[in-house]
């Protein structure tokens, strides 16, 4: 096994590269093992970049490679996500947001370039409080309440809230059904991948089904939260839905029967991502 002890000159390269080495399974093993040497050392992977030279590697690193070797996600091994423009705790029992969520962010922002931006915000099946929390810190007037039905989701949420944006962000249980006022705009990332769906291992043993799976065709939830998004969305507002890249029709069309207008925005990679609804 390659020795990740960090003694002699250059250690913590030939470290990273050993740790690298073992994780032949992710799309992004360098970038893990800085991730993870970083985190050990106490430091950002910008600093750890800088003073690569300079670094010993200590034995917790170890560890934390071992760990990961086994598909544990490295957002649960450092207990931290970034997200837009800020850091997110995560744990077990949370769902790891992703950059294809950014897209509802940059929805929103298109949907409100030019005006004074949503006032009230409300992000159902909040999970860390990623959108909300994002969407706050793009709106700093704004206020916000983020809903979910997890307990272990609630407790991380509540104290990402209480460092993030405290004092403007509410985090409550709760379900689709909303808290029964409108809001300005409405974020919205709920399950729906199709039972049966094959996932990456480290999703499938390690984040919470109850948050990745929604029906035999994805689409469970959509069915539920379109009969009752009308009442929840201000006459000027905007909800942003994600969605999986193959139910842009199947899902929008769940909320055009409800009434409600939809438009479709893609992800950097140029898949469907997100339905931006409108009264």
């Amino acid at each position: 096994m390659a020795d990740l002890s960090g003694d002699g000159p250059g250690s913590a390269r030939a470290a990273l590269a050993a740790a690298a080495a073992r994780f032949g399974f992710s799309e992004t093993a360098r970038l893990d093992a800085e991730l993870l040497l970083a985190h050990a050392l106490g430091i950002t992977r910008e600093r750890l970049l800088l003073t690569l030279g300079d670094q010993r590697v200590p034995a917790s690193f170890a560890d934390l490679v071992a760990r990961r070797e086994r598909h544990e996600p490295i957002a649960y091994i450092t207990g931290t996500r970034a997200f837009w423009t800020i850091d997110l705790d995560v744990a077990p029992g949370v769902l790891i947001p992703r950059p294809d969520s950014e897209t509802l962010i940059e929805a929103a922002v298109d949907h409100f370039r030019g005006g004074t931006g949503p006032r009230t915000i409300l992000d159902l099946g909040t999970g860390s409080g990623a959108l909300l929390l994002a969407a706050l810190d793009q709106w700093p007037a704004a206020t916000g309440i983020g809903i979910d039905a997890s307990p272990p989701a609630l407790a991380i949420a509540r104290r990402n809230a209480d460092r993030i944006a405290p004092g403007r962000a509410e985090i409550q249980a709760g379900g689709w059904g909303g808290t029964g006022a409108r809001f300005d705009l409405i974020l919205c990332n709920p399950p729906y991948v199709a039972c049966g769906e094959t996932l990456p291992d480290e999703v499938t043993r390690f984040e919470p089904a109850s948050a990745l799976f929604a029906g035999a065709d994805g689409l469970d939830d959509y069915r539920a939260i379109a009969p009752l998004l009308a009442q929840q969305i201000a006459l000027s507002g905007a909800a942003c839905f994600e969605i999986g890249s193959s139910q842009a029709e199947a899902a929008g069309a769940l909320f055009a029967a409800a009434g409600l207008s939809v438009s479709v925005r893609r992800d950097l990679a140029g898949r469907d991502r997100c339905l931006l609804v409108t009264p």
